[in-house]
């Protein structure tokens, strides 16, 4: 049975934009704690989360960050958007034109997710304040699945009938906790490891993928 709707995460899927805000947070992390953490290790704690839920773990770790470091990640954030520093996933505009219904569900805040979208030309050609759900919207942020069921509620579709295409583990488990169908969309380097697949896996994914050519056959084919 076809899905209705397909929820479009943007960072790592639409984009190869997270390894570019993992990057800028370890920079700034080190920075001001000298902590000393490579790519990997921010990685592990932060990678695929909103800033508001990358905080609540830093907390827990003991490290205390306060809005003026925030406002130092976003803006930094800002700053690689606008040098064109991020680079759309290739193929991945062919499925948008094929699909009848989609949606972006972000961990990115609404300001911030407009200038990616505007940065790859995406902006009110495909996606607009009518499709797109940012993390500024819910009380909770993926690995919760408030993001996700408010995207099906505002654009009229039981969790059922939708499906996610993601790329974290925090993304996959909120998708999987709205009980919604999702698929792994693997594509970027830094997610093409042994030890990232393993863990893709033990969530219960079963349809995997490294190319979106080969999302675009899932999804007509489905």
């Amino acid at each position: 049975m076809k899905k209705n709707l397909i929820i479009w995460d943007f960072d790592g899927v639409i984009a190869d934009s997270e390894k570019i805000w993992i990057k800028n947070r370890q920079n700034i992390l080190n920075e001001k704690f000298n902590l000393g953490w490579d790519f990997e290790t921010t990685n592990n704690y932060l990678g695929g989360m909103s800033d508001k839920s990358k905080r609540d773990v830093l907390t827990g770790l003991g490290i205390i960050t306060d809005d003026a470091f925030w406002n130092e990640c976003l803006n930094k954030d800002i700053e690689c958007i606008k040098n064109k520093e991020m680079k759309v996933t290739p193929f991945v505009e062919d499925i948008i034109k094929s699909l009848n219904k989609y949606c972006i569900a972000t961990g990115g805040v609404f300001i911030k997710t407009i200038e990616k979208l505007k940065s790859i030309d995406f902006w009110n050609k495909y996606f607009n304040e009518s499709n797109l759900f940012t993390v500024d919207m819910v009380s909770k942020g993926k690995p919760e699945p408030d993001l996700f069921l408010y995207a099906c509620n505002k654009m009229g579709e039981k969790p059922e009938d939708c499906l996610v295409i993601e790329d974290s583990l925090v993304g996959i488990t909120a998708a999987k906790r709205a009980g919604i169908e999702v698929i792994a969309f693997l594509g970027s380097e830094m997610y093409q490891n042994d030890k990232y697949l393993s863990e893709v896996k033990k969530l219960g994914v079963e349809n995997i993928f490294y190319d979106m050519r080969d999302v675009k056959y899932f999804l007509l084919n489905k």
